[in-house]
């Protein structure tokens, strides 16, 4: 019976299994909506699935001239991290497995571990085009990283904890995106850098350097960071929705959540078209963060007025 309830619980505990297959979905119901909206078809609900089963499958070859260690490991650290991050998060609609105060600034970090393993995967060959597309990774990670950032902290300061749970339960009673919307966007536009989606998908234009740090990766490697990014997307509206649209604190509020998140950013996708890794750390980076602290300071000029705290 132990050993059922534990399969069990491997299988459908958010940071498992249930969390890759969650990531699956998501990518191929972006992929669908974003292929509609530019008049194509798009790929068939299996198709995600099958890329990776491929992949799992394929023979992994490495590249001369490449420290072997780094080009086999560092998939697993781009997996390891939205995983481990999944932990202390509302996937699902259900209460964080581990959670203590300041919780939020680790899973922020975490969630940073695939893009820095991207870009030292890409520095790690000798190919130009992934050493191009290392270049930009790390480049477009101080751009969008502090406009992220802060847009996650407007909430955690206005419900006056630095842990995940609680600021959850905060967000259950107050509907922020009507309170910080400004954060709201920036956190949106944040979570699309830190997925290198259009419109900043420059770190792996296929027109113009194949797939970017990716280029010498095959088989399970590719396939990890793969999932990687797949999980990353579903913890990424996790967050979204559970600081800014009134929390996430049942299965079907999540799904309804994050969905319309993820509608939302398609929409956003196919609207913009690719930004030059210039424009983005130069406008996106002086600009996002910027304007968040303008709403910070803000709503702590109308708090004041008020006679209550800091965005209380």
């Amino acid at each position: 019976m132990n050993t059922i309830l534990s399969l069990g619980a491997i299988l459908l505990f958010p940071s498992g299994l249930f969390l890759l297959f969650n990531g699956i979905v998501y990518e191929w119901i972006d992929k669908k909506i974003l292929a509609r909206q530019q008049n194509r078809m798009g790929p068939r609900w299996f198709q995600p699935l099958a890329d990776v089963t491929k992949l799992m499958v394929k023979e992994e070859i490495v590249p001369a001239g490449v420290n072997a260690t780094l080009f086999n490991l560092l998939p697993i650290f781009a997996l390891a991290g939205p995983l481990t991050a999944a932990l202390y998060m509302p996937v699902g609609g259900i209460r964080p497995l581990l959670s203590f105060k300041g919780d939020l600034i680790v899973t922020v970090y975490l969630l940073s571990v695939l893009t820095i393993a991207t870009g030292l995967a890409g520095a790690n060959t000798a190919s130009r085009f992934s050493l191009l597309g290392a270049t930009r990774t790390l480049t477009q990670l101080f751009s969008y990283e502090a406009p992220f950032m802060l847009a996650l902290l407007g909430p955690a300061i206005a419900a006056g904890s630095w842990q995940i749970a609680e600021i959850n339960d905060y967000a259950g009673n107050h509907l922020l995106l009507l309170r910080e919307p400004i954060g709201f966007v920036i956190a949106i536009i944040g979570l699309a850098g830190k997925l290198e989606l259009p419109p900043f998908d420059a770190p792996e234009a296929e027109t113009e350097i194949v797939a970017g740090a990716m280029t010498e990766y095959g088989g399970r490697g590719l396939a990890l960071f793969h999932l990687g990014r797949s999980a990353e997307l579903v913890l990424g509206l996790t967050l979204i929705a559970s600081f800014y649209l009134g929390g996430v604190a049942s299965p079907l509020a999540y799904l309804l959540k994050t969905l319309a998140l993820l509608l939302g950013l398609a929409g956003f996708q196919a609207l913009m078209t690719r930004l030059r890794i210039d424009q983005t750390v130069g406008l996106w980076w002086r600009y996002g963060s910027l304007i968040v602290l303008v709403q910070w300071l803000a709503l702590f000029v109308l708090d004041m007025s008020r006679g209550g705290g800091i965005f209380s």
